[in-house]
């Protein structure tokens, strides 16, 4: 499956890999072994895959016993693999690094050393169980893969030429039209029940049936599940609860996630370890209350007061509405062909979030004390920084709306109390892209695309 970080691994390859290894960080079964095995095989003449989670004692004690003299440690390496390795046009994959800490420490010497190039990749790498007793080397760079956005999504699906349609409308700043925007609209119901994570997607581009991708994400979510209880230590109670209470969070009017959704008499601050053990498993999504608007978020940043999404909608789905694997299938077909009734904002605003992260975008938003002013209540779903800063207007405030009926008295209220941060706001919605009354609406399948470019969709 083509992957938007592809390009990313190249630069690095033309760039900075003589300089540090790359580190790919992601949640467990998001596809960093196989877009680095892919890269592997098309970009180098040799390459050598080192699984730490099947690797030998033989192996490992070569990163124990050999690094002071390297000429012996590549000898004994491609000996015990097999695979004979050209200097200056091999890669050397280190996969599922964080169960082998050692091997990441070594990298420090074989960056200087400089005769290949070394990619590492590892879920919950940052967790303490796995950087303790090792000094994290600076010759890394590290990069995040997240579960597919709605892009990577239709070329999985066959489907490129829509995205093709779709960006050149956003470029002109033109609407799609009634025709192509129902279908883009139909993929899109597609990707909220899907998802992006690539097993749940492989298995449904094949046929189009959604019991195969269930199967698949009730797989992972299990996985999701036992790692939990393996790795979050003495923080697993509050984890679990954390994560079995995402969906019912998330379908609330006020999606802020409420401490007492994780046990009786729970406070905030007993959560901040679990959220972070959450984050850095990169199985969820965390926005933060920025409570002062201007450019530099995390300032202002009040982290008592999250939204806790799910990294993976299409997770999400199956974890709200899947019933025991027996009816979950059809309840999300009739999501998707739009035949029941339910809250869909928690999908949808679950979406964009998954896809600002996909672009490298931190998630942040904006809610006022309910002790404050009525008439400056309000509520912002996200605030994304414009890239080009300037004096004024640097904040781009972003509604995520699921109905077609709907107001914007938040957006209305935050250009009026803050009109030197705001830019032109933008609503994200079920219908196509128009323009009024100084706000820019566009159609939620282009999300992707606002967080590449700002929000400059041509006036």
């Amino acid at each position: 499956m083509e992957r938007k970080i592809y390009k990313r691994l190249l630069q690095w390859k033309r760039t900075e890999a003589g300089r540090c290894a790359l580190l790919l960080e992601g949640a467990r079964r998001v596809g960093k072994s196989y877009i680095v095995e892919a890269f592997a095989k098309k970009e180098y003449k040799r390459h050598l895959v080192i699984d730490f989670a099947k690797a030998g004692r033989g192996i490992k004690a070569l990163f124990e016993e050999k690094l002071g003299d390297l000429d012996e440690f590549f000898l004994l390496l491609e000996a015990r693999t097999g695979v004979a390795l050209e200097r200056g046009e091999s890669l050397v994959v280190f996969d599922e690094v964080q169960r082998f800490p050692r091997a990441r420490e070594a990298i420090k010497y074989l960056v200087q050393d400089g005769r290949f190039h070394y990619i590492e990749t590892g879920s919950l790498v940052s967790i303490k169980k796995n950087v303790e007793n090792i000094v994290v080397p600076s010759e890394e760079l590290r990069l995040q893969l997240h579960p597919m956005d709605f892009e990577e999504f239709l070329r999985a699906v066959g489907r490129e030429g829509t995205m093709a349609l779709v960006r050149k409308r956003f470029g002109e700043g033109m609407p799609m039209g009634q025709t192509d925007h129902r279908m883009a609209m139909e993929l899109f119901r597609q990707y909220l029940v899907v998802g992006g994570m690539p097993q749940a997607v492989a298995a449904f581009a094949e046929e189009k049936r959604l019991e195969e991708a269930e199967f698949a994400k009730k797989l992972i979510l299990d996985l999701y599940s036992e790692d939990i209880g393996k790795f979050a230590g003495r923080l697993k109670e509050k984890v679990r609860a954390i994560w079995r209470a995402i969906p019912g969070e998330l379908g609330l009017h006020d999606k802020r996630f409420s401490p007492g959704a994780a046990g009786r008499n729970v406070r905030m601050r007993e959560l901040e370890a679990p959220f972070e053990w959450l984050r850095e498993a990169m199985i969820v999504n965390l926005a933060t209350n920025t409570t002062d608007p201007n450019v530099g978020f995390k300032w202002t940043e009040d982290r008592s007061d999250v939204k806790c999404y799910m990294a993976d909608t299409g997770l999400l789905a199956s974890m709200a509405f899947s019933d025991g694997g027996r009816s979950g299938p059809e309840v999300l077909w009739r999501i998707l062909t739009g035949k029941i009734e339910l809250n869909k904002g928690m999908l949808m605003e679950n979406a964009v979030a998954q896809m600002l992260r996909a672009a490298g975008r931190e998630l942040h938003f904006h809610k006022t004390p309910v002790r404050g002013p009525p008439d400056e209540r309000m509520e912002i779903d996200f605030l994304l920084a414009k890239s080009g800063i300037s004096r004024r207007h640097n904040v781009i405030p972003v509604e995520v709306k699921s109905a077609k009926d709907y107001t914007t008295v938040s957006l209305d209220r935050f250009r009026k109390k803050y009109p030197g941060y705001a830019a032109t706001p933008v609503v994200l919605h079920p219908g196509d892209m128009k323009r009024a009354d100084g706000i820019v609406y566009l159609p939620l399948y282009m999300a992707p695309l606002l967080a590449e470019s700002d929000g400059k969709a041509k006036q």
